[in-house]
C-alpha cells in the first residue's frame, strides 16, 4: 500500500487509457444530462459543437475511475474534502481515448490529526491527440505510514 509519504510534491502519475463509446455517452446523458447535443445526432450536428459530445459530468466520472486505476486502488485513500476549478476545455466525442495526468502540487501533513495528510492535486485529462479536454484542482486525504 502507498501512504501519504509516497506522494511527494511534483510527482506525476499517468492513468491507463479509456475509450469513450457513443452508447455510454447517450446512456449517461439520458439518465443525468439530457441536453440535445448529448443525446441526438441531428440536434448535435446543428449545435455549436457540430456533432455529438459527451456530458462533462461523464468526463468527470471517467476521470474518477482513472484516478482509482492509476493511484487510489493501491493507496490508503481517506476520501476528499472537495475540488476546485473544474474546467471543460474541449468536447469529448464518441471514440475519443482519454488518459488522466495527476500531479501532486503540495503534500500537507495534518497538524491536528497526525495519522493523515492532504494532497493538493492538479488533474489534466487528454485525448488521443494529447489535447487537454478537462482540468481540475483537487484535494485528497491519505493515511500516513504507521510508525515502525
Amino acid at each position: 500500500m502507498k501512504y501519504f509519504e509516497d506522494f511527494p510534491a511534483g510527482l506525476t502519475v499517468m492513468s491507463p487509457p479509456r475509450t469513450i463509446t457513443r452508447e455510454e455517452m447517450i446512456a449517461f446523458a439520458r439518465r443525468y444530462d439530457p441536453q440535445p447535443f448529448h443525446l441526438d445526432d441531428e440536434a448535435a450536428r446543428t449545435s455549436i459543437y457540430g456533432g455529438l459530445i459527451a456530458s462533462g459530468w461523464l468526463t468527470v466520472a471517467v476521470m474518477m475511475r482513472l484516478l482509482w486505476d492509476a493511484l487510489l486502488k493501491d493507496a490508503v485513500s481517506l476520501g476528499s474534502p472537495g475540488s476546485d476549478e473544474l474546467r471543460w476545455l474541449k468536447p469529448v466525442r464518441p471514440g475519443d481515448t482519454l488518459r488522466a495526468r495527476f500531479t501532486i502540487v503540495e503534500a500537507i501533513p495534518s497538524r491536528s490529526k497526525p495519522d493523515r495528510g492532504v494532497l493538493k492535486t492538479f488533474t489534466e485529462m487528454v485525448n488521443q491527440h494529447d489535447e487537454v479536454v478537462l482540468t481540475m484542482r483537487g484535494l485528497g486525504m491519505f493515511g500516513r505510514r504507521p510508525p515502525g
